[in-house]
C-alpha cells in the first residue's frame, strides 16, 4: 500500500513545494505584491482557460458527450450544499470554538466549505490520473460556479449568476466542448494547439506561487492565539465530515447511476482529499469579513494536507474500488 502511494505523496509534496518557492520568492521581493493582481488576472483569463482548452480537445472522453453533463452538475451541486451545511454548523456551534460573530461564521463557511479544486488535484490527476482531467476540469466548472453564487451568497448575501456563468474558463470549457462534438477540431492549426499547450503548461505552477505568495502576506496580520479550537474544526469538518460524504454520496450514486463513471469516481478521489482553497482569502478580503479565520482554515488545512492528502487519496481508492 506504502508503495503504490509514495509517487502520489512524492507529487502531493512537489506541489507544496511550489507554494512554498512562491512565499519565499515573496520573501525575497522576487515576486512583488503590485504585480499579484495582473498575474492572477493572466492566470485566471489566459493560462487557465487554455489548459482547459488544451486537455478537452485532446481528450478521448469527449467522444461520450452526452454524458458530460453530469460533473459540472455535481460539482456544483456537492459544493454547494457543502457551503451550507458548514455554514449551519457555523451558525449552531460557532460560538463554542471561537466563531463568535458573523463575520467569522461566514468566513468559516466560505473557506471550510469549498476545497482546492484546482491546484493541487489537476496536476496530480496530469500525472496519474490522465483519463480523469476532462472529467476533473468539467466537474470543476461546477465548483468554480458554486462558489461564485452560492458561496458569494454566504460570505456576502447577495449572489452574482453573471459573474459565475461569464468566466474564462467556463467559456473556454464550452467553447471547446462544442468544437469537439462537432468535429471541427481537426480544422485547427497545430501551431494554435501548440500555443495553447505552452500556455496550459504555465498556468498551474503560476497559480501555485501566487497562492503561496497570498498565504505569506496574509500570515503577517493573523494571530494565532486562542486558534486552536478553529484549527480542530477546520480540519474535522473540511478534511473528515465533507471527504466521508463525498465519498458516501458517490458510492451511492454509483450503486444507482451509470453516470457515475470510473473517471468521475477517481475525480472524487482526488477532490475528497483536498484541504481549503486558497482563493476565497481574496474574496474574505474583499467583502470585509475575518481575514484571519480565513487564513486559520486554509493554512491549517493545507498544513494537515501535506499527511491527509495521501491518506484520503489511499482510503477513497480502496472504498471506491479504483
Amino acid at each position: 500500500m506504502l508503495t503504490d502511494l509514495w509517487p502520489i505523496i512524492a507529487s502531493v509534496l512537489g506541489v507544496f513545494l511550489v507554494i512554498g518557492i512562491g512565499a519565499m520568492c515573496r520573501q525575497l521581493g522576487v515576486l512583488n505584491s503590485e504585480a499579484d493582481v495582473s498575474l492572477a488576472k493572466l492566470t485566471a483569463k489566459v493560462l487557465l482557460p487554455s489548459l482547459f482548452a488544451d486537455r478537452i480537445l485532446h481528450g478521448e472522453q469527449m467522444q461520450q458527450f452526452s454524458t458530460l453533463w453530469f460533473p459540472p452538475v455535481f460539482g456544483f451541486s456537492f459544493t454547494a450544499v457543502s457551503f451550507l451545511i458548514v455554514w449551519a454548523l457555523a451558525k449552531r456551534f460557532g460560538r463554542y470554538v471561537g466563531l463568535d460573530t458573523d463575520a467569522k461564521q461566514r468566513t468559516f463557511a466560505l473557506c471550510a466549505g469549498i476545497c482546492n479544486y484546482g491546484y493541487i488535484p489537476l496536476p496530480l490527476a496530469v500525472r496519474f490520473y490522465p483519463d480523469a482531467v476532462v472529467e476533473l476540469i468539467l466537474h470543476n466548472v461546477g465548483v468554480d460556479m458554486a462558489l461564485w453564487s452560492v458561496g458569494i451568497a454566504v460570505i456576502g448575501g447577495a449572489t452574482s449568476w453573471q459573474r459565475a456563468v461569464l468566466t474564462p474558463p467556463v467559456i473556454a470549457v464550452v467553447t471547446t466542448s462544442l468544437i469537439r462534438w462537432c468535429g471541427v477540431d481537426q480544422m485547427i492549426p497545430a501551431s494554435f494547439h501548440s500555443a495553447i499547450s505552452m500556455l496550459g503548461a504555465c498556468s498551474i505552477p503560476m497559480g501555485l506561487m501566487l497562492s503561496g505568495a497570498i498565504i505569506v502576506d496574509y500570515l503577517r496580520e493573523t494571530h494565532w492565539k486562542d486558534s486552536g479550537l478553529v484549527v480542530a474544526a477546520a480540519i474535522g469538518i473540511r478534511q473528515i465530515l465533507l471527504p466521508v460524504l463525498m465519498l458516501g454520496v458517490a458510492t451511492l450514486l454509483g450503486m444507482c447511476s451509470p453516470l457515475m463513471t470510473p473517471d468521475l469516481k477517481l475525480v472524487v478521489m482526488l477532490e475528497a482529499a483536498m484541504p481549503a482553497a486558497v482563493f476565497p482569502i481574496v474574496i474574505v478580503r474583499l467583502y470585509e469579513r475575518d481575514t484571519s479565520t480565513a487564513l486559520r482554515v486554509v493554512l491549517s488545512t493545507s498544513m494537515a494536507g501535506i499527511l491527509l492528502v495521501p491518506l484520503w487519496l489511499g482510503i477513497a481508492k480502496w472504498f471506491l474500488g479504483l
